[in-house]
């Protein structure tokens, strides 16, 4: 295991890390975006995202840093918390910065995870009510496994081109 990508959520970072403790961990830049940005006035939230985004799509670590100590001097006095909970968990935020750049867009959210788990939501509302627990595990497993038969071929866009470096990144850190 490389990288876990989480929401936040109190517990769930730590968890992860006493199974892999080698294993980085990303925050959810998307999360970590609509937080910040429901703590904003109406009138500053397009320009706070647009700040923010030059942060998160810098082409490498190093712009992304020198962005955010712009989007700090721009911000900080009128939203000093948003702006220190930003300055804060910027390690986090910015753990996809070191992997290739073709997948960075794929693993500094948690989408495809939450997307996985409307699917499951849609398909057991339809049912009303089921009978026991075992039955709602049983959509999920099934709905899983349909996913799981889906996605087995595909790969992910951007991974093919970055399989080289991320095969070197898990034996350095491996053996």
């Amino acid at each position: 295991m490389l990288l876990g990508v989480f929401d936040g959520l109190p517990g769930l970072e730590e968890a992860f890390k006493a199974v892999y403790p080698k294993a980085d961990v990303q925050r959810c830049i998307i999360h970590k975006v609509r937080n910040t940005l429901n703590r904003v006035r109406k009138k500053d939230q397009f320009e706070m995202a647009e700040d923010l985004k030059l942060i998160y799509r810098s082409p490498n670590k190093e712009i992304a840093l020198e962005m955010f100590q712009q989007f700090e001097s721009k911000w900080s006095r009128k939203y000093p918390r948003e702006v220190q909970s930003w300055a804060n968990e910027l390690d986090v935020l910015l753990t996809f910065m070191d992997y290739p750049s073709s997948i960075r867009s794929v693993i500094y959210t948690t989408n495809a995870i939450e997307r996985t788990i409307k699917e499951i939501r849609k398909r057991l509302k339809p049912m009303n009510s089921l009978n026991s627990l075992e039955a709602a595990e049983k959509v999920v497993y099934l709905t899983i496994q349909d996913f799981n038969e889906k996605w087995a071929g595909r790969k992910l866009r951007g991974f093919a081109e970055a399989q080289e470096a991320l095969e070197r990144m898990f034996e350095e850190r491996y053996h």
